[in-house]
Parts: C-alpha cells; sequence; structure tokens
C-alpha cells in the first residue's frame, strides 16, 4: 500500500541501527516533515502485529459490551482519563457538538517508588474481560517506547541532547485511547465522528484504523485523506511540542470525517496513544527556537497545567 501523497515515510530502524550515517538520515527526515506538515508515516515502529491484532479484538470485545455494563466503568470526576467515556461527551476546541464516539483511556503504569503514582488515577479492570487491562498495558509500554526513541531523534533535530525528553516522559501522564465510531444514524448534519483539532500532547502514534475516514490538513489549506498504511504507524506532532519549539515543529489539523451514505452503518475503530510528559514538565518556548524572525509566540506554563485548560476546552472537564 502506497504512503498518501503528502505524508512522508520514515524508517526508525535507519536511527536504532548503530550506523551514524543512517541515524543522521531518520532526524533530518523526520524533523523536514515535521517542520513542514507534522504527521509521518514510520516503518520499523517494533510494534508487532500480534499486539494489534490482540489489541484490537479486546476493544472490539468491550465496545460491544451492552451500553449498561460499559457505563459501570465511566468514573465521574476524572475528565474522562482513566475508563469509559460514553457516546458524545467530547467535542472539538471550536465546536459545541459532540463528536460521534464513544472511547476508553489506558493511563500511565508506574511501577517503581516513583511519587508521581499518587497523582493518577488508578487503572481500571474490566470485570467481563479479564485480558482487557493487560492487553492494554502490553500496548501502552510498546506505544510509550516507541515513542521514547521517536523523540530522542526529535531532540536531536533541535541541537538537544539525545536524551533530553528521557526524565521529562519517564512516568508521563500519556493515554492510550481505544475508540469506537458506532454507526451513524439520524446524525446531527453539524456532527462528525471527529471535529477538526490539534492534539494537545507531545506526539501521537497511531496504529491502522479499521476504515478510512482520517484527514490532514496540509499547508494549501487542502484536506489530505490518509488511509490505512501497511506496516506503517502514523505518528503526529502535538500543541506541546508546537508550543516547545515556539511553532518550528507544527501541530497539524486534523479529522475523522464520517463514511459515504452506504458505509454508514459500519463501525469505525482507531487506537491513538497519545504521549504526554509528566505534568510538571515546563513548556516555556526553546531559547533556541526563539529568534529576532520567531519571537516567543506562547506565554510559560506547565504541562498539567496546559492539559487541564484543554480538558475544559473540549468538554472533558467543567
Amino acid at each position: 500500500m502506497q504512503v498518501p501523497q503528502g505524508i512522508p515515510s520514515v524508517d526508525l530502524s535507519d536511527f536504532l541501527s548503530g550506523d551514524q550515517e543512517r541515524k543522521n538520515k531518520f532526524i533530518r527526515e523526520i524533523g523536514n516533515a515535521y517542520e513542514e506538515i507534522g504527521f509521518v508515516a514510520v516503518r520499523n515502529h517494533g510494534i508487532s502485529d500480534d499486539l494489534i491484532d490482540r489489541l484490537y479484538s479486546s476493544v472490539k470485545s468491550f465496545f460491544a459490551l451492552p451500553e449498561e455494563t460499559k457505563l459501570k466503568y465511566e468514573i465521574q470526576g476524572l475528565g474522562g482519563q482513566r475508563g469509559y467515556t460514553s457516546f458524545g461527551k467530547e467535542h472539538a476546541k471550536h465546536r459545541k457538538t459532540g463528536d460521534l464516539k464513544e472511547f476508553w483511556h489506558f493511563g500511565q503504569f508506574v511501577e517503581d517508588n516513583d511519587p508521581i503514582r499518587s497523582e493518577y488515577p488508578e487503572n481500571v479492570s474490566v470485570d467481563e474481560l479479564p485480558s482487557f487491562l493487560p492487553t492494554g498495558k502490553d500496548a501502552y509500554k510498546t506505544f510509550e517506547n516507541t515513542g521514547r526513541s521517536i523523540l530522542s531523534a526529535l531532540a536531536l533535530f533541535l541541537g538537544l541532547d539525545e536524551n533530553y525528553f528521557d526524565n521529562k516522559i519517564h512516568n508521563g501522564n500519556s493515554i492510550l485511547r481505544p475508540i469506537h465510531y458506532p454507526p451513524i444514524v439520524n446524525p446531527d448534519p453539524d456532527a462528525l465522528r471527529a471535529g477538526e483539532h490539534e492534539d494537545i500532547n507531545l506526539i501521537t502514534l497511531l496504529i491502522g484504523a479499521s476504515a478510512d475516514g482520517l484527514e490532514v490538513l496540509n499547508k494549501k489549506n487542502e484536506w489530505v485523506a490518509v488511509t490505512q498504511i501497511e506496516d506503517h504507524i502514523v505518528v503526529n506532532v502535538g500543541d506541546m511540542l508546537q508550543r516547545l519549539t515556539n511553532n518550528r515543529l507544527r501541530s497539524t489539523t486534523h479529522r475523522v470525517v464520517n463514511p459515504p451514505v452506504a458505509l454508514q452503518g459500519t463501525s469505525r475503530y482507531s487506537i491513538p496513544f497519545f504521549l504526554h510528559p509528566r505534568p510538571e514538565m515546563k513548556l516555556n518556548c526553546l531559547d533556541s527556537c526563539v529568534t529576532e524572525e520567531n519571537p516567543q509566540q506562547y506565554e510559560d506554563i506547565t504541562a498539567g497545567q496546559y492539559l487541564e485548560e484543554r480538558l475544559r476546552e473540549i468538554g472533558l472537564l467543567k
């Protein structure tokens, strides 16, 4: 399957090869892509087909549960940060109409003595599906490891130490979000499966969705369809990284459009991993990214403060 026009393809094995020339090639390619469009397709990403299959099977089993069963796992007061969020609760930042989706959140699994554990809600087990949480944990840790390598490459691209992000994302507030877009029945004419938005976090890793629908806004203000790309994951820049780099790396607007009428009776599943830093990380613009031509664009803020602000904007926190 071809990578869609305008979405560059990079090979993570180049960065991990131990060959400096291949490593530099990856750093250059991913950095340039993120300056231009903010999305790349990554192959040799380290997330096995077996894990992806197990994860999708587990996720589909959860969303197939009766509504009253799923609602047992919707936990009030957490802003949807763990467990189930029911249909239509979330909306894009500049919209009031809810997205046509329901989703689940797996959060960080703190396995050392880091005191940050007390700040995070516990992950939620599903009594009806004993393998659901363990499978989610396997996927979470694997995505996190892949994301760490990509951030190391971006650190080098930005002239930082290769390990610049490591202590900032160790036990970070990342979220693995399985999403179900149910069949569309009598929709609000303004409603989309996911309204146009930019992601909140540093980077997002997305394994292939079960159906088309993802579209990315390019620099010409044109929507480009991103279909499932065999053997690749899609990785995009989020607003936190855009802030940190003072707009040098671009957080690209994207959306999930409704399918043609003939396919509106079908479901769509998607599983993004939103890689967040620890809440105390400062998102202050990097000195190296502030110049006379590009003065500081953003006020100083921490990742935790910024996340809370954005969760209110999209309707998950009141």
